[in-house]
């Protein structure tokens, strides 16, 4: 019998496992429960089951992925787990804050002036980086391994261009190795160097500022605050800007994540096979290492090489595109929101007890009130969570509610897909998606908008927001308005 989730409520569930544990929490309505097929559920399952696990929560954008599903939780106090983290350590969204008005952006030249300096600053697509883009930041070998190390220091945002004030308005400005030291890095990355494990070093630095492939892009948004005093409330402790203009980003580690990620998978997947260990699920994505092992360790270091570039990835992005805006529109301010990730395992506590909690398309989110955030300007809100819909349905700025505590502090990070690639692809139709962009005046960088990233490929975003309101997680402060979207470079109009 195929795995069947049980309601307990409009928007949460529970889904068993079939053995003496604690079940899978399932969020989402009806609609979008039954958007969860069998392999999604049983990748859930197998999640569960896994050495060391003690939750499981699958978000409502929930799909099938490398081991763990798309848009789960996991939590291990134990065992550490490359699955539910990715291939694309510390994927993020960013949000900037530009100081001007809609009105500024109506007539189309400017947007077109707007996406031309972007793109002649910020490279797009697999492999890119800034010898592909003629007004790119440049960032030699030498200050890349200290972006690894370091992450977003002081230091580095200088080098670097990047206003070092901005790294108090990131999720993890800095990321440690294994035995909270940057020394750990740093002896992690020279082992990597010394033993040509970074083929081509250089080239890979040089994706710094960069947009990937895929789902990642760059877009040109404007600012409708919700109409209640909480909404204005933390859209103000923000530096939200309601009817003004804004850029939201996603992207993550570029070439250097994944050749981490894949480099741990297959270290870890040699050893279970040398040890004749058995795979959770039988599942060579569901590979594992207890806390306190070399190969935790090892594993460790290189989430955290990878997340500092991802880090300096993102706030490069956003000082580019702040200095395209400025080209075109001189005297432009703008200020970072937030940067947070939804590829990543962080130390947290749960339950009283210190673990890892292994988020895979899944976005932290603390209420107003939570111990992590004491001290700091979201001490009484709770911090921005930046949801990713479409192009045409918009995209989100959350805020957690007390309620978050039932899926460990998390949420969704996006609507999720709802085709495959190939199938949104095979089946789309072109013309009917550039057509929704031309009605809905949304400009882009491309010949044709990828017909697997339409929105028809995903889920249906507003009944997504609804599940995450309506189980209690958190509450809607803005809704962003795209007015141009920059996608993977490779179909980009030249």
């Amino acid at each position: 019998m195929p795995p069947q989730i049980i309601a307990t409520d409009e928007a949460t569930g529970i889904l068993p496992t079939n053995g003496h544990t604690k079940p899978v929490t399932v969020i989402g309505t009806q609609a979008i429960r039954d958007t969860f097929d069998e392999g999604c559920l049983q990748q859930a399952i197998n999640s569960r089951l896994a050495p060391g696990v003690t939750d499981l929560i699958l978000n409502p954008d929930g799909h099938c992925g490398y081991g763990a599903p798309v848009g789960c939780v996991m939590v291990s106090p134990t065992h550490i787990y490359p699955g539910p983290v990715g291939v694309d350590i510390k994927c993020s969204m960013s949000l900037l804050q530009l100081d001007l008005p809609a009105d500024a952006i109506i007539d189309k030249p400017i947007r077109r002036a707007l996406i031309n300096a972007i793109c002649e600053r910020t490279p797009t697509g697999a492999g890119r980086g800034q010898r592909h883009a003629k007004k790119a930041r440049k960032v030699d070998a030498d200050v890349g391994r200290r972006v690894l190390i370091e992450g977003a220091s002081a230091e580095v945002c200088q080098a670097i261009g990047i206003p070092p004030e901005w790294a108090a308005y990131c999720e993890d400005a800095t990321h440690v190795g294994h035995d909270d030291t940057h020394d750990a890095l740093g002896e992690r990355l020279q082992r990597h160097l010394d033993q040509g494990f970074f083929r081509n070093f250089a080239d890979k630095i040089s994706q710094l500022g960069s947009y990937g492939g895929g789902n990642h892009f760059g877009e040109c948004e404007v600012v409708q605050i919700a109409d209640n005093d909480r909404a204005r409330q933390a859209a103000d402790v923000f530096g939200m800007k309601n009817g003004c203009v804004a850029f939201l980003s996603h992207c993550g580690s570029r070439g250097i994540g994944h050749l981490l990620a894949s480099g741990q998978f297959k270290a870890l997947q040699n050893k279970f096979a040398q040890w004749d260990i058995p795979l959770p699920g039988q599942d060579r994505e569901l590979v594992y290492a207890p806390l306190g092992t070399d190969e935790a360790d090892a594993y460790l270091d290189d989430m955290a090489l990878g997340a500092n570039f991802a880090t300096i990835n993102h706030l490069l992005i956003n000082a580019l595109v702040l200095e395209a805006f400025q080209e075109v529109i001189p005297g432009v301010t703008g200020q970072l929101v937030y940067f947070i990730s939804h590829n990543i395992a962080r130390k947290e506590i749960v339950d009283n007890r210190q673990a890892w909690v292994h988020r895979k398309g899944s976005t932290r989110a603390f209420p107003a009130g939570h111990h992590a955030l004491k001290g700091t300007i979201y001490e009484n809100t709770g911090h921005p969570i930046l949801l990713p819909g479409n192009p045409q349905a918009g995209s989100s700025v959350m805020v957690a509610d007390p309620g978050a505590a039932i899926s460990c502090y998390s949420v969704n990070h996006g609507a999720g897909r709802a085709l495959g690639r190939k199938k949104a692809i095979r089946e789309l139709d072109q013309g009917s998606i550039d057509q929704s962009f031309e009605a809905a005046d949304i400009m882009t960088n491309c010949r044709t908008y990828p017909k697997d990233e339409a929105s028809a490929a995903y889920k249906d975003f507003d009944e997504v927001l609804k599940s995450v309101t309506t189980a209690g997680l958190a509450t809607e402060v803005a809704r962003l308005k795209a007015r141009f979207v920059i996608k993977d470079g490779d179909q980009a109009d030249d």
